[in-house]
């Protein structure tokens, strides 16, 4: 760790923050935007990639853009993983060219991916024999959260390291909750997404359906925020053009919360449901509905393209396709 230190705008009394060597593994729509707030916090984030172009997008923010893992953890005190999916990051942490290979033996290891719960209480375990530190610490939030800093971190794991964590969480979050022991931030996280994967589903119905009754689409909108209809969903990502600003549809569905990961998560609850015994018949339809989209190869879209089925503007057999898992 450098001893530099500096002033924070704002910081009461003047206090003086360390700056920090950072790595960052996973440089996409969540993780880019991350890197770089923490770079604009005045640290130093080394990044990886495997995509070059998303690489070099962090790299014109500041980001400190490397080749290999190695030489993104070397010296770092904090290791944060961003990535789509759980074998990725077993691979990225375990591998043998990868986090626990190289970084420094007392290094804080950050896992903000969206993974099995099982999975991460194993991942405690892997790191926690080599002698570092581990926290499973999803983030809710969007794309839009991760560009402004204001996501909710749910975190999983020991309080001491917890504490550790938070200067940097504080940068990338409006709210960092301990969700428990060791796998309970992916719990948390798991349930919150299927809550809103059902929540996306019924408010693409209920978008289309209201223009259909001849509601105005911001007239109606601004009722639904002040009535029993509200969500966070229905305030960031309501699939009617020029009512959000931060909504896919005012960009044709590109970029935002993919279909991919959107079925990604609505499996890792449907599969959590199975594992406890809870019956979660709309979240595995929301799944089927997701799984469809990919099958129309929509699965980088925005997931709230799921509009475009209830609105009968997808191309036939794609509609039909989609249509037949909801």
């Amino acid at each position: 760790m450098t001893e530099t230190t500096l002033s924070m705008p704002g910081d009461p009394l003047s206090l003086q923050r360390k700056i920090m060597q950072i790595a960052w593994i996973g440089l996409g729509n969540m993780g880019g935007p991350m890197a770089v707030n923490l770079v604009l916090a005045g640290h130093v984030v080394r990044g990886v990639d495997l995509d070059a172009a998303l690489a070099q997008k962090a790299a014109s923010r500041g980001v400190a853009a490397v080749d290999t893992i190695e030489q993104a953890v070397v010296d770092a005190d904090v290791v944060f993983t961003m990535l789509p999916r759980g074998e990725h990051v077993k691979a990225v942490l375990t591998g043998p060219d990868g986090v626990l290979a190289h970084a420094t033996a007392d290094a804080l290891i950050v896992d903000s991916s969206t993974i099995s719960t099982h999975l991460a209480r194993e991942l405690h375990e892997a790191v926690r024999e080599t002698g570092r530190r581990f926290l499973d610490a999803p983030v809710s939030g969007g794309v839009s959260g991760a560009v402004a800093g204001t996501l909710t971190y749910m975190v999983g794991g020991r309080a001491d390291d917890l504490q550790s964590a938070r200067p940097y969480l504080d940068i990338l979050a409006a709210r960092v909750v301990h969700a428990g022991k060791p796998g309970s931030g992916q719990a948390a996280k798991v349930v919150n997404n299927m809550m809103a994967g059902v929540n996306l589903v019924g408010m693409c119905e209920g978008a289309v359906l209201a223009q259909r009754l001849g509601l105005d689409p911001n007239v109606f909108h601004s009722i639904a925020t002040m009535s029993s209809a509200d969500s966070w969903m229905v305030r960031n990502w309501y699939p009617i053009k020029s009512v959000v600003e931060t909504a896919g549809v005012n960009r044709d569905f590109v970029g935002g919360f993919s279909v991919a990961l959107m079925h990604k998560d609505l499996g890792l609850a449907v599969d959590a449901g199975s594992e406890t015994g809870t019956p979660l018949e709309f979240a595995m339809r929301a799944r089927d509905a997701m799984a469809a989209l990919i099958d129309a190869g929509l699965a980088d879209r925005d997931c709230t393209v799921f509009v475009k089925v209830i609105d009968g503007s997808l191309p036939p057999p794609i509609a039909d396709l989609a249509s037949t898992s909801h």
